[in-house]
């Protein structure tokens, strides 16, 4: 597979990810809306407050969620993935003699035929050791060399 598209699969896989947790997060908030307006005062009144309460820091809980997807949505928006780059920063793809990294978000390994891409946030410890390399540098990483063979 031509790294290009790789690359442009990867930033694919990662738009995908993102999408998919958000929907998840508000359906799951529908869910508990729809239970506290749903749910009745039964006769035990400790218990359905109780209840009330927990679902309600639930929400508060995915709402925080909520607000971090969309955090992570905004850098991602703002990843430039066109052309090859000289030197590794978010929006590149990195082939090392280990692993692959797309330098997007964090969003676990991208499987595609033989190709697996691990998608990493530049706040992660390996991109924080890779950015600013080029082709043909080589960084110690958990005592293991990695020597960077190209960079798209």
């Amino acid at each position: 597979m031509p790294t290009i598209s790789l690359k442009e699969d990867a930033f694919q896989f990662c738009k995908d990810y993102i999408k998919n947790r958000f929907n998840r997060i508000q359906n799951q908030i529908q869910e508990i809306q729809t239970a506290l307006t749903t749910e009745t005062k039964s006769s035990a009144g400790d218990k359905h407050e109780t209840g009330r309460a927990m679902l309600q820091l639930e929400r508060e809980k995915l709402g925080q969620q909520l607000a971090e997807v969309e955090k992570v949505s905004q850098v991602l928006s703002k990843i430039n993935i066109s052309g090859k780059q000289k030197y590794i920063g978010p929006g590149t793809l990195v082939k090392t003699n280990g692993f692959h990294y797309f330098i997007c978000i964090s969003a676990g390994e991208y499987v595609h035929n033989e190709a697996r891409v691990y998608c990493v946030s530049a706040a992660t410890p390996i991109a924080r050791i890779l950015i600013g390399k080029e082709t043909g540098d080589v960084v110690f990483f958990n005592g293991k060399e990695i020597k960077v063979k190209e960079v798209f």
